[in-house]
């Protein structure tokens, strides 16, 4: 009796599981590098964070390369996140202008990226929409010159997490803590800060970036599973 032939199934999809276990390593990197990041917010160790911050979103970069090989407009977005974040270690308002111009090449790069691959479901467009707009009707009256400014990039950045609902429940929820970071940004702005505020923005916003980035590595291509689903 003979052994099993083997053939190759030309329907199979490639198996990313055992190059993610072996790419590991970047992750590993970016969460020392995002406690690191941590721990200078929360002792405002300038030099520190000038070190760490830059460093998030290329580790993921690297990470997303080394598992999928092209990366897309999802690596565009990582890139306009590193500019933003060196303009945000920046004092002043010219440079959280810039920053907030980066973020925004960020949202558009994601929305695209996320709307290409499947359409929104329509609640969740709604429900974000509403979400903003009570949140700008909160911070118009203390936002002055950063108004009109922060009415588009909050509109691109609410667009972007109700188009991530259609991807998978990990980008979902990274899209959710990134507007929940942004809003802290935007509370500050306005004069309003929580205690541990900066660690709180950093947390989130660290976070926002791992689930998006290894959520849209896991993603299904449409015609397999729609709406939000786990991803593998």
């Amino acid at each position: 009796m003979s052994g099993p032939a083997h053939t190759t199934d030309p329907t199979r999809r490639p198996d990313r599981s055992a190059r993610t276990r072996r790419d590991t390593p970047w992750l590993g990197a970016f969460l020392v590098v995002a406690v690191v990041e941590l721990i200078a917010v929360a002792v405002d160790a300038t030099p520190l964070q000038w070190l760490a911050k830059p460093l998030l979103a290329p580790l993921l970069l690297a990470w997303l390369w080394r598992v999928r090989g092209q990366t897309g407009l999802v690596a565009v977005a990582l890139v306009f996140a590193t500019a933003g974040d060196i303009a945000l270690l920046v004092p002043g308002e010219v440079a959280f202008l810039v920053g907030m111009g980066c973020f925004l090449g960020t949202q558009l790069a994601l929305i695209t990226a996320f709307v290409r691959l499947r359409r929104p479901p329509v609640p969740a467009l709604v429900g974000y929409l509403l979400l903003w707009a009570g949140a700008m009707a909160l911070l118009w009256p203390r936002l002055g010159d950063l108004r009109w400014p922060v009415l588009g990039y909050g509109l691109a950045l609410t667009l972007m997490a109700a188009t991530a609902t259609a991807v998978n429940r990990r980008v979902a929820v990274g899209a959710a803590l990134f507007l929940v970071s942004d809003l802290l940004i935007g509370l500050g702005a306005a004069g309003t800060t929580l205690p541990a505020h900066g660690v709180l923005v950093m947390t989130t916003y660290s976070a926002a970036l791992l689930l998006i980035t290894t959520g849209w590595a896991a993603r299904d291509e449409p015609g397999q599973t729609g709406g939000i689903s786990p991803p593998r």
